[in-house]
C-alpha cells in the first residue's frame, strides 16, 4: 500500500482529523489520526494490517510472535500477527510501567515483532519494547500502521511503517499563533483517569 491508499482508509471514515489536538505523547499538533475509527471496520483493519504483515516479512523476514502495547496497539497487533500466523500478545500498564500479564510469557530464542497503531515520538514503542526484552523477548523489530515523524523517530530496533508522514507537533510553550488560536482537543487516553 502506498501512503494515498493508507490515508485514503482513514479519510473514508472521517479518521484524518484536522484542528488542535494533544497527542498520548503531550504534543499538540494540527493534524490527528483516529485509527479506532478504522480498526472499527474489520474490513479495512485487515487490509492494512495485511498490507504491513507483508512489509513486514519482506524487509525482516519471519517472526514467531507479535507483542503490542494495549490499548491502541492490541486490534493492529492482533491483526497483523493474524494475517502473519502467529499469536499476539499485548502489554498492559503495572504502576505505571508496561508488563506482560493475563498469563503471557515469550519463549526464549523467539523472533518477537513489536507492532504499533501510530508512532509519533515512540515513547510508547520504546516502553513496550523495554518490557518485551524484561521478559526475555528479543525483538528483532517493530511495525506500525502509520509513522507520524517521517521516519525521524528511533525506538532502537528497525521500524517498518505501511505509512511515513511528516506532521507537525508542538511541545504547550512552543505552538505557532495559528494553532494557538483553534480550541484545543484531547481525544486520546493516555490521560483519562480510571
Amino acid at each position: 500500500m502506498h501512503l494515498d491508499e493508507v490515508m485514503d482508509e482513514f479519510r473514508a471514515v472521517g479518521a484524518l482529523r484536522e484542528g488542535h489536538f494533544i497527542l498520548s505523547s503531550g504534543l499538540h499538533s494540527p493534524v490527528f489520526l483516529q485509527k479506532n475509527l478504522v480498526f472499527a471496520h474489520p474490513e479495512r483493519c485487515a487490509r492494512l494490517c495485511k498490507a504491513l504483515a507483508d512489509k513486514v516479512t519482506a524487509e525482516i523476514g519471519p517472526v514467531d510472535i507479535v507483542v503490542s502495547p494495549a490499548m491502541g496497539g492490541v486490534i493492529p497487533g492482533y491483526e497483523t500477527a493474524r494475517q502473519l500466523g502467529v499469536p499476539a500478545l499485548y502489554v498492559e500498564r503495572v504502576d505505571g510501567a508496561f508488563a506482560l500479564r493475563r498469563g503471557f510469557s515469550l519463549e526464549p530464542g523467539q523472533r518477537v515483532l513489536m507492532v504499533e497503531d501510530i508512532v509519533t515520538t515512540g515513547l510508547s514503542s520504546r516502553e513496550c519494547i523495554e518490557a518485551i526484552r524484561a521478559a526475555g523477548g528479543d525483538v528483532v523489530a517493530a511495525a506500525c500502521v502509520v509513522d507520524r515523524s517521517g521516519g525521524e523517530v528511533d525506538i532502537g530496533v528497525p521500524l517498518v511503517a505501511l505509512a511515513r508522514l511528516k506532521v507537525p507537533a508542538y511541545p504547550a510553550d512552543q505552538l505557532p499563533p495559528e494553532l494557538a488560536a483553534i480550541p484545543i482537543e484531547d481525544p486520546g487516553s493516555r490521560r483519562l483517569k480510571a
